[in-house]
């Protein structure tokens, strides 16, 4: 669990590291975008190493339908990782389309992960997601909305959201992880 943990650590840090120390990053220049790079890197491969490393204990075990909710939520997580920068309508109602999307998968996994591990890392960069946010609030001040793009640009976000869902059921049967049941 150590290296899970550090992984967060070094995640939540790395990206916090812009806002907590803007001067610096500034003076670092690409150094510091090189350097905060290798941070976050080196914190997905701490965070798969840990996830994979520890034994998981069942904590809790939800009913069938959350399979079916995971599998809604993870589909509009996915749309809503690029729904911002598609500049649509999603993207004039969300201040932070992205980081929303990263709470919504968190939620999802921990719907139907209920075992110490899960629980650290999906919890864990929820709740990244939402320091994230509240701290870039507190930097920006008020939010003023853009105005509403075509919503025919949130259509290709959803388009291209059902290819990455489909592959990434694929990819989660080839790893013999269950994202079952799916449609029942």
């Amino acid at each position: 669990m150590t290296w899970l943990i550090l992984g967060l650590a070094l995640w939540t840090g790395a990206h916090l590291f812009k806002r907590i120390m803007p001067g610096l990053r500034a003076r670092l220049g690409n150094a510091g975008r090189a350097l905060v790079a290798i941070l976050i890197l080196t914190g997905v491969v701490l965070m798969i190493v840990g996830y994979r490393d520890v034994d998981p204990e069942a904590i809790y075990v939800l009913p069938l339908w959350a399979w079916h909710l995971n599998n809604l939520l993870m589909f509009i997580a996915i749309f809503l990782l690029d729904a911002g920068r598609a500049r649509g309508v999603v993207a004039a109602k969300l201040r932070h389309p992205m980081l929303t999307g990263v709470v919504v998968w968190a939620a999802a996994h921990l719907l139907v992960n209920g075992d110490w591990p899960s629980l650290v890392l999906f919890g864990g960069l929820g709740l990244w997601a939402l320091l994230e946010m509240a701290v870039i609030n507190r930097a920006e001040g008020p939010w003023d909305a853009p105005e509403p793009g075509p919503i025919s640009r949130d259509a290709k976000v959803a388009a291209i959201a059902v290819v990455v869902y489909a592959a990434i059921v694929g990819i989660h049967y080839w790893l013999d992880r269950p994202v079952i049941p799916l449609l029942w």
